[in-house]
């Protein structure tokens, strides 16, 4: 699996690269830092051991925004590439990744959350369902940590958390707590 990320990182950044290239990035007179052709990647490998939820070093990207770069790594980064990266529906990250309880993470991105814990790996939560979930105390709350992405359900969208669900139907959003 290590060497899979490493070879998916690598040809991401060449990815990169090219498009920067072709782009003209030394003479790119748009200000936008969030158009495509800003985007930059690198890669980087650390040597301080596995990240969390990966078997090998830790797998980073920095991506260039309006605020600088951010960093973005380990499970995070796993499930971000998956979501299309900064092209992707979740876009570019907000700021770098912030520690939950219990050794979790999750780091907001323009579109949506990623949130990692050890136990329930990465997910994405976005749309009404994030709000609720926020508004009732995120990982630190009833609901915890997610435990799987969003998915359809009739009428609409549910995600999953430790402490019970959340969904998004026919435009109302309920809370659904283990009991």
């Amino acid at each position: 699996m290590h060497h899979a990320l490493r070879s998916a990182g690598t040809i991401t950044a060449l990815a990169a690269a090219a498009l920067l290239l072709i782009s003209g990035c030394s003479k790119n007179d748009n200000k936008d830092n969030n158009s495509a052709a800003s985007v930059t990647s690198t890669i980087a490998t650390s040597s301080a051991g596995p990240a969390e939820g990966t078997s090998g070093p830790v797998e980073e990207t920095k991506i260039a925004t309006q605020g600088g770069e951010i960093a973005v790594s380990g499970a995070i980064y796993e499930k971000y590439v998956t979501a299309g990266g900064p092209n992707g529906t979740l876009g570019l990250p907000v700021k770098a990744a912030e520690a939950g309880p219990n050794e979790g993470k999750w780091q907001d991105f323009v579109g949506g959350a990623i949130v990692w814990s050890k136990d329930t790996g990465a997910h994405i939560v976005w749309g009404e369902i994030r709000k609720a979930w926020e508004d009732n105390g995120g990982p630190a709350g009833k609901f915890g940590y997610p435990t799987t992405d969003e998915k359809d359900v009739s009428g609409g969208k549910q995600s999953d958390f430790t402490g019970g669900s959340i969904t998004w139907i026919d435009g109302q959003t309920a809370l659904h707590p283990n009991s």
